[in-house]
């Protein structure tokens, strides 16, 4: 059961949502770096299609610079853009979590009864 594809599947989200959150927290520090380029953590296609072929592999992310036009001073950190990307990976990461804990719970449920 925890090595299903749905629990490896849901264990790649949460770790790729918070390496979301780090990113987005080290965008929003650099907001006022000359030449800093706002990093970007993307995933859900991969994910996706990894549940899709039935691969349990653990997923595999990676931060990529965003290519988004810049300021004069070469940063392109957009503070707007990186609060409401906050906003959507935390309640993203709470309906994973919620998940899984419902999975747990069901096991709990089901050991309780033997």
């Amino acid at each position: 059961m925890f090595d299903s594809v749905t629990s490896v599947a849901m264990k790649s989200a949460l770790d790729a949502l918070s390496l979301r959150q780090r990113v987005i927290a080290d965008n929003i520090a650099n907001v006022n770096t000359p030449g800093f380029r706002a990093g970007r953590v993307q995933f859900e296609d991969a994910l996706a299609s990894a549940v899709r072929s039935g691969d349990d592999a653990p997923l595999k992310t990676r931060v990529e610079r965003s290519l988004e036009p810049t300021r004069m001073d070469g940063n392109n950190v957009n503070l707007d853009t990186e609060t409401l990307s906050n906003v959507d990976t935390n309640l993203r990461y709470q309906v994973a979590v919620r998940s899984i804990d419902g999975s747990f719970s069901a096991v709990r449920t089901a050991l309780r009864s033997t």
